[in-house]
């Protein structure tokens, strides 16, 4: 489907996990319960900044590129660190970070669909890896803070925005479109989805279960023997 993996520029790549490890300890500094200490909140800016990379390397069987260069692990606790420092500071630019979060994930997700493809997996492999590479950071983040994990609840649409972007990505490169122009709609796509279900406030229906199987018009339930 792809002749080569979609690659992001090196600054591009730090930038997202610089934007993952600010909003891990600005989220975790709202918990003042737990009692982070300087590790800890390292540690949650590193598993939100590059989480879902490391993942889906894994899902791969790839050695994970954020160990394959000094400056992730540098940029990811940097962020984490100035992100528990200035925490009121950054939280009161809540657009601006949401706007690049957006951008984070559609980024990831192209990445990671395209090096899927790459590596010859099937078409929907593929997309569940960008999905998994767009929203694997948050899923680490709420696991290492003992919080149920907020994509499995109702509220904004992480996931679906970013299976609208995989999915779209490999629709235009399976009709031929250059991959760079693919991933690029990609994450315009992702990143659309994404702010517009934070402006709007949309989200998936909550579960619901069938109280009682209705009838279908004309059907008789059979009679009993004996009745």
């Amino acid at each position: 489907m792809t002749e080569a993996t979609f690659a992001i520029p090196l600054w591009a790549d730090l930038l997202a996990i610089g934007i993952g490890g600010l909003q891990g300890a600005m989220f975790a500094a709202q918990f003042r319960d737990r009692r982070l200490d300087l590790l800890g909140v390292a540690i949650i800016g590193i598993a939100a900044g590059f989480g879902g990379g490391l993942i889906r390397d894994l899902l791969l069987n790839e050695v994970p590129v954020a160990l394959q260069q000094n400056w992730y692990l540098i940029v990811a606790i940097g962020a984490a660190l100035l992100g528990m420092l200035l925490e009121r500071l950054f939280s009161r630019l809540g657009t601006v970070i949401t706007v690049l979060d957006a951008l984070t994930i559609g980024l990831y997700c192209a990445i990671g669909t395209t090096k899927a493809l790459s590596l010859g997996l099937p078409a929907i492999p593929s997309v569940f890896v960008g999905v998994v590479a767009a929203v694997g950071g948050s899923i680490l983040r709420d696991m290492l803070l003992t919080l149920p994990i907020a994509l499995m609840h109702v509220g904004s649409l992480y996931a679906v925005a970013a299976v609208a972007g995989a999915s779209t990505l490999v629709t235009l490169l399976a009709i031929g479109v250059p991959v760079f122009i693919a991933a690029t709609i990609c994450v315009a796509v992702t990143f659309g989805v994404r702010v517009l279900a934070v402006l709007f406030r949309w989200s998936l229906p909550e579960q619901r279960r069938i109280e009682r199987i209705p009838r279908i018009a004309g059907f008789r339930r059979p009679r009993q023997p004996g009745r």
